[in-house]
């Protein structure tokens, strides 16, 4: 058992034994089938049941894993992570299967997919490597088996995934029968490039210092005063959302000055060295480590660690949850993901510093929530070109004539065979060239959506007669090295790739960006902006090219170009542009078409898209809350278009029958509780203290002083709720608890007001406040749940609008 082995049979024999023996166990297979999940579900149930971490990745390509195989999964070992791989058309053949457990780990790798043929009786060959040929090939692997877990191209398997993969597996195999899906010439080779970002900018990270004593550049003093006025506020986290350019990781180390031991989380390895070098320019005399796959230096001071070896259970508790006093986790945008709310909620920091250069919330992840409600600084890439931290721009709209509607959209993004058709032909590859050579400067990066795009439009550029390459994650490092060095000192005119310059990579003199891909993630968008941005000697400007057709994103991507996030009625050349910092031209052709999708826009039919994709990703019915938080439309539309949540639900015919009934009886309660004015938050705390009373109670009348506990714990419960509602005169005299001020607060503000705007829904009469209306038993439950749901989401905005409003005011005063 301690050798190198050959398995040639019987895999199943050695999956179940040291199943039985791991706390960790991480699989991967290129598909999984009924048969082979039955064989393992009983040892894997019992790892469950005794606490082991379970992560299972299976793939999609040519849809031959069974649904059925996914649900059994799924509903048999409940506590295990299952993902699979959107492979879009691209190979995904691997079988690993790896164990660990306080003494040994194992690694198998081989031929054996997850099938009762393959783990018995087929013919396989797989290698079995143990711990004691090899004790780092364990961690090697599960750091690589992590990357691809973690891939923005894998969904989390759950009930609604499950039924929508059903519906796409049954159409394959209507159309391809079972025995022809392993036809080599079935296979679309190197169509999509892996999840793998550039591992390093040619420029040295330490390069923008070059005197000895380094000092906070403007921007990050800005942000060093709004966290320490931050944490003197008592706050324990705080977000920091600073532009592509303006220096994160120094703001970091800076901010760390007062930190004993500091944990710094990124999501790729480049991003950790980058780190540490600049942490330890600002502190030469301290000591530093990485704690990756590959080294794991975790005594030092600071430690610099990927989130793919973190999110492993063994690595976790490597340390206590109070080993750090400060935690900065870099591009924080990433850490609505499961696993880095995993790793926060493990660790009990003094503070929490989250990092991005992306607003919060554009692509549906409540970055926000996850810091208590507390951006402390955002410094928007329009802000920094207006103090001249950051280049001007000079944007051009150029109609793209591809018809995109009738791409199947998935996932929040195209099909990926479907795009590849419409963007590899001459025609479109001629319409990029020709906006490229009319508005190009000197030095470009093209953004593709495929590896198969990157080379193809890269090929017809060289054969026009420019100097041009293609660079993709699979791309060998001397050869990317060297293309950016090319393009930096301009003996090439022009790097198409996918992806690659999203994050923590810069070539500063790049002056052209040329978008040949249509926009289906804000936040890439705007991190791909970001590229063309940063300040270089004899760059004046840097010119945005970007074809614009009919897709999904056209109108709604214009987000980024306005600091409140919100769209104008009205987009063309005057829309955006400020004289000076950054000019727009759009066709008119564009203008036309983004007027026509305007007026086109089924806006309530887009709410309910978005809710019924939401309810994918999650696996069940989206509260009102999370569809504010997560939801790729604006909540506010639902009050405007359907007055309150349940209405939507009524519209996508998403409710029960007794649901139905408790509708049509308590619509306009449920209206009410909605729209209700909300100058302060006062009207919603009474409701949330009634709602703690129960299905049953939570309607009938309440006296102010039985309130006022719970009213004032609430709101001095957090910085960020004491600092909204009780920062004026006579807010700071409540601030010490005095049951009869509060009381009086109560009846005058929340429970007068109220019983007065609500037409008799509430009322306040002889010092009692309730509703006067009546509900049936039956009722109670679904009623109760719809109301909490209002009064959550209803509080969360407010506080949420309350502290933009207040940051925004005290930015501008900063930046004056």
């Amino acid at each position: 058992m301690t050798k190198l082995r050959l398995l040639t049979k019987n895999l199943l024999d050695d999956l179940k034994r040291l199943t039985a023996e791991a706390d960790t166990i991480y699989w991967m297979t290129a598909f999984m089938m009924k048969t082979g999940v039955k064989e393992v579900l009983p040892v894997l149930r019992d790892a469950s049941m005794r606490g082991a971490d379970i992560k299972i990745l299976t793939g999609d390509y040519l849809s031959i894993t069974q649904p059925d195989a996914l649900q059994l999964l799924h509903e048999g070992v409940p506590t295990a992570e299952l993902r699979m791989i959107e492979s879009g058309g691209t190979s995904f053949h691997p079988k690993a299967y790896l164990f660990k457990s306080q003494n040994s780990s194992t690694v198998i790798i081989g031929s054996s997919n997850l099938s009762r043929s393959a783990l018995t009786k087929g013919i396989e060959w797989n290698l079995y490597a143990p711990s004691t040929v090899d004790e780092e090939i364990f961690e090697t692997s599960a750091d690589e088996f992590m990357k691809m877990f973690l891939s923005p191209n894998t969904v989390l398997i759950n009930n609604e995934q499950i039924d929508l993969y059903r519906t796409r597996y049954d159409e394959t195999n209507r159309k391809l029968p079972f025995s022809s899906v392993w036809e080599p010439q079935t296979e679309i080779e190197m169509t999509f490039g892996t999840t793998e970002q550039e591992e390093s900018s040619i420029v040295d990270p330490t390069a923008p210092y070059q005197s000895s004593v380094l000092d906070p550049r403007p921007a990050q003093q800005l942000a060093l005063t709004a966290l320490n006025q931050t944490v003197e506020a008592g706050y324990e986290k705080a977000l920091v959302v600073l532009a592509t350019g303006l220096g994160k990781t120094y703001l970091a180390a800076f901010f760390a000055e007062s930190y004993k031991r500091v944990l710094f989380i990124a999501h790729r390895e480049e991003l950790l060295t980058q780190a540490q070098a600049s942490f330890a320019r600002v502190f030469p005399n301290r000591t530093s480590g990485i704690y990756n796959g590959q080294q794991r230096q975790a005594d030092t001071e600071f430690v610099f660690a990927s989130i793919q070896t973190l999110a492993r259970q063994y690595h976790l508790h490597q340390f206590s949850p109070t080993a750090f006093d400060l935690v900065v986790v870099d591009e924080f945008h990433h850490a609505a993901a499961t696993t880095y709310e995993r790793v926060l909620d493990y660790f009990k920091p003094k503070f929490l510093l989250g990092l991005t250069a992306t607003p919060d919330r554009l692509d549906n992840k409540d970055v926000y929530s996850l810091c208590d409600g507390n951006e402390a600084i955002s410094i928007h890439f329009l802000d920094a070109i207006r103090q001249n931290w950051l280049s001007p721009f000079v944007y051009y709209g150029v109609l793209d004539e591809t018809d995109y509607s009738q791409l199947k959209w998935r996932n929040n993004r195209y099909d990926e065979e479907e795009l590849l058709r419409l963007q590899v032909r001459d025609s479109y590859a001629e319409a990029v060239l020709n906006a490229w050579n009319k508005n190009k400067q000197t030095r470009t990066i093209g953004f593709c959506s495929s590896i198969k795009q990157a080379i193809y439009l890269s090929e017809y550029f060289t054969k026009a007669g420019y100097r041009s390459l293609a660079l993709y994650g699979n791309t060998d490092r001397h050869t990317r090295t060297n293309a950016r060095n090319l393009l930096e000192t301009g003996q090439l005119d022009i790097i198409f790739t996918v992806d690659l310059f999203n994050e923590g990579v810069d070539i500063p003199s790049v002056d052209t960006l040329l978008f040949a891909r249509p926009t289906e993630s804000l936040t890439v968008f705007t991190q791909q902006i970001g590229r063309g941005l940063r300040l270089a000697t004899g760059k004046s400007h840097c010119v945005i090219i970007d074809l614009i057709g009919n897709y999904r994103n056209a109108r709604k991507k214009f987000e980024v170009f306005n600091e409140s996030k919100e769209l104008p009625t009205k987009i063309n050349s005057e829309t955006f542009t400020e004289s000076g910092y950054f000019e727009f031209h759009f066709e008119t052709a564009i203008i036309d078409l983004l007027e026509a999708m305007k007026q086109n826009e089924p806006i309530q039919q887009r709410l309910i898209n978005a809710y019924f994709d939401l309810k994918a990703e999650l696996g069940h019915r989206p509260t009102y809350l999370e569809y504010h938080l997560k939801a790729n439309e604006d909540v506010k539309a639902i009050q405007q278009k359907f007055k309150t949540y349940p209405i939507l639900l009524e519209y996508a015919g998403e409710l029960s029958e007794l649901e139905k009934e408790v509708l049509t009886q308590y619509r306009d309660l449920l209206i009410e509780i909605n729209k209700t004015l909300m100058n302060k938050s006062y009207k919603m705390i009474l409701l949330k203290y009634m709602l703690t009373r129960g299905a049953s109670d939570w309607y009938r009348p309440v006296t102010p002083n039985e309130v006022a506990p719970f009213f004032h714990a609430f709101l001095m419960e957090k910085p960020y709720r004491r600092d909204a509602d009780l920062s004026d005169r006579q807010g700071r005299s409540l601030r010490e608890y005095d049951e009869g001020k509060v009381a009086k607060l109560i009846a005058t503000m929340p429970m007068t007001k109220w019983s007065g705007s609500s037409k008799g829904m509430f009322m306040f009469e002889g010092g009692v406040f309730g509703t006067q209306i009546e509900i049936d038993e039956q009722h109670e439950d679904v009623l109760f749940g719809w109301v909490l749901e209002i009064c959550e989401y209803r509080l969360h905005w407010y506080f949420e609008k309350r502290a933009r409003t207040c940051r925004r005011a005290n930015q501008c005063d900063l930046l004056k």
